[in-house]
Order: structure tokens, then C-alpha cells, then sequence
């Protein structure tokens, strides 16, 4: 009954109830449980392998593409369980967007990286699209580099302002969860401490969660960690608990530098 309370509970955006997952016969995730809260950064921590991309990408479904991929296990977002067979993964993937490890705009304007989604959804609308393109910009705190370089290759620009582009492009389309793969392991120190800022200002508005190998980000930024170890999540607490009191020697151990 209580993990029933935690996948419906209304402060959950994502909830997470006893997931497996394999590449054929390797087991990848093993009887993952997890709960996710709305407005919150989350930040899964753990070694290289460990399955933390894996989970990430349960949530937008990315694992739908690679082959001899299988889930089982329960994932809701917003009570809703996502894998069911009427799912339209594309209104899904609108509502939980995607930010890579590497900047990956498309070699297209800044303008047209930004209007791309909201175009495909079907907004003509010029006044309407430069009002998102504005608003998206501003979000991602890059509006006043490049508001007057609209029409320039995305491509043309620095790593974080490239990635800022790219989280841009993401918040064009509305979502209600942004994921993230290690959005500033590419980048330089400026430009990270730019986006954590970044992060920190966005969490007031969407869910948020974050795969990074850096711990002393993940201390930063998030109100909550996981901790994943081969494919299992060892601890998940406020971000404060598993850093300043962690339960499980695992997580002490790895935190504190002994392994990892």
C-alpha cells in the first residue's frame, strides 16, 4: 500500500516501482523504486555503468530505440503509467525534454532552433513564435547573447551558450519535466557554474533530474540525490541527508572518495 501512496502521491511528478530492465540478457536496472517530486532537481549519482543514464531515459522513453531493450516495472508520470500500449510517445517526449551531455543544436539559426517544436506542434503564428522564441530564450538565460544574432548558425557560438540553446530548444515546446545527461561535463567552469545557475531558476517552474559524475554539482544543485550502484539504487534522501548522513556504507564510501 505504501508504494502505492508514493507512485499517486500528488506531490510525485515520476514515480518508480520495481523496475527491470535488460540489453538482451544483461540486466542493466534491477527493482529500481523511486519517487520524484515536482518543482525539485534530482540528481542521480554514481560510477561509469552504474544504470543512471539507463533510469534517465526510462522517462522519456529514449530506451524505446535501442534493440533487444525490456522494461518491466511500473513508471507513472503524473499518476499515468507511461508504458502502456495507447501512449503517444511524441506528446510524451513534448512533455519530458531531453538536455545531452554534448551541445547538440541543429545546424539551423538560433531562431529556427527554438520555433523547430513549436512548429511541428503546429504553431504558425509569427507573433506567436517569436514570443516563445523571446520567452524560451530568457528562460535559458541567453536571450540578451544572442537576441540580436537570431539569425545566426547555433552552431557559431560557445559550448555553454550552444547548451543554453539547446535548453532553449527544450523549454520551447512547454514541458513539464526537463532530463539531463551530464549538460555540463563538455563545458568549461564558467560556463557550468552559468548553467547551474541556470538550474536553480528553473526548478521554480519545471521538474527536473540530472545524471552527473560530478558530486560536488550534485551537492549544489539538487534537493534530492540517488545513488546508483550496479544497476540498483542504493539510497535516495534530500541531497543534504546522503552527502552530511548517508545510511548506507556504499554511499559513505563512494561520497567520500573510497571508490568510484
Amino acid at each position: 500500500m505504501e508504494n502505492k501512496e508514493i507512485i499517486n502521491g500528488n506531490n510525485t511528478a515520476i514515480g518508480v516501482k520495481d523496475v527491470d530492465l535488460y540489453y538482451g540478457d544483461f540486466k542493466a536496472l534491477k527493482k529500481v523504486n523511486m519517487d520524484i517530486k515536482k518543482g525539485k532537481i534530482t540528481a542521480f549519482i554514481g560510477p561509469s555503468g552504474c544504470g543512471k543514464s539507463t533510469m534517465l531515459r526510462c522517462f522519456n522513453r529514449m530506451n524505446d530505440l535501442v534493440d533487444d531493450c525490456k522494461i518491466e516495472g511500473l513508471i507513472t508520470i503524473d499518476g499515468d503509467d507511461i508504458y502502456k500500449k495507447d501512449v503517444d510517445v511524441v506528446e510524451l517526449r513534448r512533455r519530458v525534454g531531453m538536455v545531452f551531455q554534448s551541445p547538440n543544436p541543429f545546424s539551423k539559426s538560433v531562431y529556427d532552433n527554438i520555433t523547430y517544436g513549436p512548429k511541428i506542434s503546429g504553431i504558425k503564428d509569427k507573433d506567436r513564435l517569436d514570443e516563445i522564441v523571446e520567452k524560451s530564450l530568457k528562460s535559458a538565460a541567453i536571450w540578451d547573447e544572442v537576441k540580436d544574432k537570431l539569425d545566426q548558425n547555433a552552431l557559431s557560438f560557445s559550448g555553454g551558450q550552444q547548451q543554453r540553446i539547446c535548453i532553449a530548444r527544450t523549454l520551447s515546446v512547454n514541458p513539464n519535466i526537463i532530463l539531463m545527461d551530464e549538460p555540463t561535463s563538455a563545458l568549461d567552469p564558467i560556463s557550468t557554474s552559468a548553467i547551474e545557475d541556470l538550474l536553480d531558476g528553473l526548478k521554480n517552474e519545471y521538474t527536473i533530474v540530472i545524471v552527473t559524475h560530478n558530486m560536488q554539482q550534485a551537492a549544489r544543485i539538487s534537493d534530492q540525490t540517488a545513488f546508483f550502484l550496479t544497476g540498483e539504487v542504493i539510497e535516495m534522501a534530500n541531497t543534504i541527508d546522503i552527502f552530511e548522513n548517508p545510511k548506507d556504507k556504499r554511499t559513505e564510501d563512494y561520497i567520500t572518495g573510497r571508490f568510484g
